[in-house]
């Protein structure tokens, strides 16, 4: 089966043979060693000299933890959303009590940093800015590091959801000066769900000890404090860690140049092929177009769910269909993490048999 939606997405055999261990005292030496390993590994893909934290949490519970981190009730925050994981961050940031001010685009577009320049001017009050690197329900990559530019020169913070890029998508986060950044282990880490990794500035961390919204499970403080003692404060997914120290060995034997060109290469392969069928990206502007998924715009008269069961049932393919609004209009290819060249064109060539298939 070939499973290329935009995550959970496969493991290779060493990380899927590395997760079936027998358990370990997660307060023993030998969790505290291997977290030890973990994290500088962690850092060298984040590009960062910044603390990197492990939660056992999704992709969202770390969304979540960037928020109560370092906002507090009342405060002000600019949300730039360009589909649903943005909407996600805002809501998330509102059902804590933060008031957000939505920067909102239309589905398929990219955030443009002038709109993000002008929304800090204008409203002078916030503190924070929300804001989704790479857009999975669309298949749109923001300009982040420009985005960043602009929020780091007006003295703002800058929470960064990088759940479906960072490890795939060159993400410098020293570089950009980017204040928190979440990410999870269940996409382009090539490991099972169960697993959030965040990193935080100096900045951040400021933020952190005057932040007043509740936290318990995710206190940036407590989680710090316990790997310094080779422990996390509550009961880790300790057969994610068994993978995830395997896939990252495997990235790091890659190399982040090489990870981040294989995933533009397969990414470019996927949209010549919409072209050739002679359909239409979701983005509006290939320069923003993803490199870990690709969103199609469904040609007239083709059933998205249809399709998507003929893949799956004859063709032992698994692509995802739209999200909110773009559910029935859209179909969506995942190549991020553990995806070749061969593995793509295989997904291709089935593809060409479902469409012609629907087409009869």
């Amino acid at each position: 089966m070939q499973l290329r939606i935009p995550g959970p997405c496969p493991c290779p055999d060493e990380v899927l043979k590395a997760t079936g261990r027998q358990m370990i005292n997660h307060r023993g030496k030998e969790f505290g060693e291997m977290q030890g390993r973990i994290i500088p590994k962690l850092q060298q893909c984040f590009q960062t000299k910044n603390d990197v934290l492990i939660l056992t949490a999704s992709g969202t519970g770390g969304m979540e933890s960037a928020v109560v981190n370092t906002l507090s009730p009342g405060d002000k925050a600019l949300g730039i959303t360009i589909g649903i994981f943005g909407d996600r961050f805002i809501d998330i940031a509102q059902t804590y009590g933060a008031e957000v001010v939505p920067l909102k685009y239309e589905w398929g577009q990219a955030a443009n940093p002038d709109d993000v320049k002008k929304a800090l001017k204008d409203n002078p009050g916030i503190k924070a800015v929300l804001v989704t690197h790479n857009e999975t329900s669309t298949g749109v990559t923001n300009p982040l590091g420009e985005i960043a530019a602009i929020v780091k020169d007006a003295g703002k913070l800058i929470l960064v959801d990088a759940v479906s890029s960072l490890s795939s998508i060159d993400l410098p986060v020293d570089k950009w000066n980017l204040d928190v950044v979440v990410t999870s282990s269940q996409k382009g880490w090539m490991a099972p769900p169960g697993l959030a990794f965040v990193s935080i500035s100096e900045e951040g961390w400021k933020a952190h000890a005057q932040a007043r919204m509740p936290r318990f499970y995710f206190d940036y403080t407590r989680a710090k404090k316990f790997i310094q003692d080779g422990q996390t404060p509550w009961t880790p997914a300790i057969p994610v860690y068994f993978g995830l120290d395997v896939a990252l060995d495997l990235m790091l034997k890659e190399g982040l140049p090489n990870i981040f060109a294989r995933h533009a290469r397969i990414a470019g392969k996927v949209r010549q092929w919409v072209k050739v069928k002679g359909m239409e990206l979701l983005a509006a502007d290939e320069k923003y177009a993803s490199n870990t998924v690709t969103a199609v715009k469904a040609p007239a008269g083709l059933d998205v769910a249809k399709f998507n069961a003929t893949l799956r049932d004859e063709y032992k393919v698994v692509i995802a269909g739209g999200q909110g609004g773009m559910k029935g209009k859209v179909f969506r290819i995942g190549h991020l993490g553990f995806v070749n060249d061969e593995d793509m064109d295989e997904v291709l060539a089935a593809m060409d048999k479902a469409l012609e298939k629907e087409k009869k």
